[in-house]
C-alpha cells in the first residue's frame, strides 16, 4: 500500500470536512456517485473470479491513462491488501459504502478501489456495478461533485466500453440506478428542527417532493448526531442537471426550516438551549467515560452552539473529525489492538478531552 492510501486510513480528517464551504453551518457535504458497468461482463453478481479480475486490471490501465493519471493522481488498492479497521476507516470517511466491504458475491482480491490524492475522487471496482465513480466535497455543493464526477467519467469512457442504450442510458445492475446513472445526496445537520419535533414532518414533505431520506452511511442506515442524507429517487428520466437543480432547490428549502427553527430556540428558550449546549460542551471536556452514541449526540449538541454562535473558538472541521475519531474503528486502530466496550469509552473520552483540551469558552 502506497504512502497516501495508509495515510488516508490512518487519519480521521479528509477535505470534505473542511468548513470553508457554502451553508456549512446546515451542510455537511455533497456528494455524486455515478454507477457505471463495462458492456462485455457481466454485472458483479454474476462474475466469475477469472472475470472479475478483468475488470480489476482494466480499470487499473484506464487510470493510468495520461489525462485520468494527470489530473486526479490516483491509487489503486485491492480491498484484500486493507486489514478490516482500514476498510471500516474508509467507511467512517465515507469514500466506500458498508455494502462494499460486506458484500460476498465478489472475493476481496477482486475489489479495488481508486482513490485520488486529494481524496475528492474515489472509485469502488465490483462493488454493485464495475464502477461506482464517487466525488465528495464540503458545504453544498452538488454541482461541483457532479462535475468532477463526470470529468472523471468522460476521461474512462475513452478506454473503457460502458454499458449503455440509446433508448434508457446508462445500463445498471439495480434497475433504480438505469439512465444516468447518478446520485447526488447531500448531508444535513439538522439538531433544532429535531429539538422542536418538527423533523419527521419536513423530511415527509422532502419524500413526497421525490428525494430519498437516509442515515448516516447512506442506504439501510440509521440517523446518528441528528446527521440526513438527502437524495434523488429517479435516475431514468430528467437530466444531470435538472436532478442537481431539484436537490439543491429542495435542501434550501429545508436549510431555511432549520435556520428558522434555531432562531425560534433562541428566541423562545434561550436559556434552556444554552444549557444545553453548555452541558454538552462541559461533559464533552471532562468526562472520563464516553458512549458511541452518546458521543454524537454531545458532538451535535456543541455544532449547534457554534451555528447560533453561543460557542466560539471551535472550528466544525474539529467536530466533524471527531464523528469520525469516535467511532469504534479509529479507536481501535488508534490504540493498535481491539478493546472492549468499557476500554472503548475510556479511550473514546481521553481523545475527546484531549481534542478539547485547549478549547476555552467565554460566557
Amino acid at each position: 500500500m502506497a504512502m497516501g492510501l495508509k495515510e488516508t486510513v490512518s487519519n480521521a480528517y479528509s477535505p470534505w470536512m473542511d468548513d470553508d464551504a457554502p451553508e456549512t453551518d446546515v451542510v455537511i457535504s455533497s456528494r455524486a456517485r455515478l454507477a457505471r458497468s463495462l458492456a462485455a461482463f457481466p454485472f458483479p453478481q454474476r462474475l466469475s473470479p477469472e472475470k472479475a479480475e478483468q475488470v480489476v486490471h482494466a480499470v487499473a490501465l484506464a487510470i493510468r491513462e495520461p489525462a485520468f493519471s494527470s489530473r486526479f493522481d490516483p491509487e489503486l488498492v485491492r480491498l484484500a491488501e486493507l486489514a478490516p479497521v482500514e476498510r471500516w476507516m474508509l467507511v467512517e470517511k465515507h469514500l466506500i459504502s458498508p455494502g462494499f466491504v460486506t458484500a460476498q458475491h465478489i472475493g476481496d482480491q477482486q475489489k479495488g478501489l481508486v482513490l485520488s490524492a486529494d481524496e475528492q475522487l474515489s472509485i469502488m471496482v465490483n462493488e454493485e456495478d464495475h464502477l461506482r465513480i464517487q466525488a465528495l466535497f464540503p458545504g453544498l455543493q452538488p454541482a461541483a461533485a457532479v462535475r468532477l464526477a463526470d470529468e472523471a467519467d468522460t476521461i474512462l469512457e475513452k478506454t473503457l466500453d460502458f454499458a449503455f442504450s440509446e433508448r434508457i442510458g446508462y445500463v445498471t445492475a439495480c434497475p433504480t440506478n438505469v439512465g444516468t446513472g447518478l446520485r447526488v445526496s447531500v448531508m444535513l445537520h439538522l439538531p433544532a428542527l429535531v429539538l422542536l419535533e418538527r423533523v419527521k414532518e419536513i423530511l415527509t414533505t422532502v419524500t413526497k417532493l421525490g428525494l430519498t431520506v437516509r442515515g448516516l452511511f447512506g442506504e439501510g442506515t440509521e440517523s446518528a448526531g441528528h446527521l440526513f442524507q438527502l437524495s434523488n429517487q429517479v435516475t431514468l428520466g430528467p437530466s444531470e442537471a435538472d436532478i442537481v437543480s431539484k436537490l439543491e432547490t429542495i435542501t434550501r428549502q429545508v436549510i431555511d426550516q432549520e435556520r428558522t427553527a434555531r432562531n425560534q430556540l433562541r428566541t423562545q428558550m434561550p436559556a434552556v438551549v444554552r444549557d444545553r449546549i453548555s452541558r454538552a460542551f462541559g461533559i464533552l471536556r471532562h468526562a472520563y467515560v464516553l458512549g458511541s452514541d452518546e458521543v454524537m449526540r454531545l458532538l451535535s449538541d456543541v455544532r449547534l452552539g457554534v451555528g447560533m454562535g453561543f460557542l466560539k473558538g471551535i472550528r466544525p472541521r474539529l467536530l466533524t473529525e471527531l464523528m469520525v475519531q469516535t467511532r469504534a474503528t479509529y479507536l481501535v486502530k488508534t490504540s493498535g489492538r481491539q478493546l472492549s466496550p468499557p476500554e472503548r469509552g475510556v479511550f473514546r473520552a481521553a481523545l475527546v478531552r484531549q481534542a478539547f483540551k485547549d478549547i476555552v469558552i467565554d460566557d
